[in-house]
């Protein structure tokens, strides 16, 4: 997202059921609060949410929906009398956030005379932050319905997965993906690894990791894509597979030309609608979600708005942001 343009509304749209629920439900009014960047405790024109306004309005078009800037200390906030959705400003603009500040966050509950706090930001929950960890000293936090269909998919996968188990593994950063590949070196029945990690020789002593064996190659011999023969491979597991976890492109797929192996993997899995498949990890959402608009048959049951809350997770780190919510 930048101050002109969104990019993606991924995660805008992914938490329309649980405002439609409140909603629906009877609240009053909603207050939603969220960030952008990382401005460093400093407003930034460029970093501002005011450009998610009009693309909520889309998105929620019989709502009226106001955009507030954070309320100065001990100040409340003019809430326009006929506003039942109002947008505050990037949180991170105050230093309190990311500093998991309590006088900060329930100065925000205070200005708007907040009851509840909806908890569905599942891309921030493993961070503790005051929006995600110290609001629970002020406030009852409940889970919203995007967090509650991310943590039931990711549970699934992890600690009742149907058989046999997949886990796919690209992008660049190996110690990034190290230890998913250590944590399901016994949940998974086949690992596969591709991208950049296989490009640049990665290996490993466990027999249940395949480690691409060939790449397509651009004029000056970068391996820039998994080559026919490891897609096929990874096609036949893929086929086989009756949970699917894919974490990373299997190659440089902001080029087309080298997109293809993450582009049939994209569609093999979309295709299998009878199996778990969760799909992680910011580029691969993002290739996901474009090819998806493409081709509306394709689904899946996760495609997840968190990337490093998923890591996370998936390996067994306890989430702040989790832990806060009422059981």
């Amino acid at each position: 997202m930048s101050q002109s343009k969104i990019e993606s509304d991924l995660r805008l749209r992914a938490s329309l059921p649980t405002i439609n629920y409140l909603l629906e439900h009877g609240a009053k009014r909603i207050i939603l609060i969220s960030h952008l960047g990382r401005p460093e405790g400093k407003p930034s024109k460029e970093l501002s949410l005011s450009i998610v306004t009009n693309t909520l309005r889309k998105l929620l078009p019989n709502q009226k929906i106001s955009f507030c800037p954070l309320p100065d200390k001990n100040a409340t906030i003019k809430i326009p009398e006929d506003s039942k959705i109002i947008l505050l400003e990037n949180l991170r603009f105050n230093p309190g956030e990311e500093a998991n500040d309590s006088d900060f966050i329930k100065n925000i509950i205070d200005a708007v005379n907040a009851d509840y706090y909806v908890q569905d930001g599942f891309a921030v929950i493993h961070r503790a932050h005051a929006s995600t960890d110290a609001i629970k000293n002020h406030l009852p936090v409940y889970a919203g319905l995007l967090l509650e269909k991310e943590i039931n998919n990711l549970e699934t996968a992890t600690k009742k997965p149907a058989k046999p188990v997949l886990l796919i593994i690209g992008g660049a950063k190996v110690e990034d993906k190290q230890p998913l590949i250590d944590k399901f070196g016994k949940l998974a029945d086949q690992i596969v690894v591709g991208g950049k990690i296989a490009a640049d020789g990665y290996k490993s002593s466990n027999p249940k990791v395949y480690v691409a064996e060939d790449f397509d190659e651009d004029m000056k011999g970068d391996k820039l894509d998994i080559g026919p023969l490891a897609t096929v491979k990874l096609a036949e597991y893929i086929t086989d597979a009756k949970t699917i976890i894919w974490n990373g492109l299997l190659g440089y797929a902001e080029d087309p030309a080298y997109a293809t192996a993450s582009t049939i993997t994209a569609e093999l899995i979309g295709e299998r609608q009878n199996i778990t498949s969760i799909i992680c990890g910011g580029d691969t959402t993002g290739f996901v979600e474009t090819l998806m608009e493409a081709h509306p048959s394709l689904k899946y049951s996760l495609v997840s708005t968190g990337g490093g809350a998923t890591l996370e997770y998936l390996i067994g780190k306890e989430l702040p942001g989790l832990k806060a919510i009422k059981k």
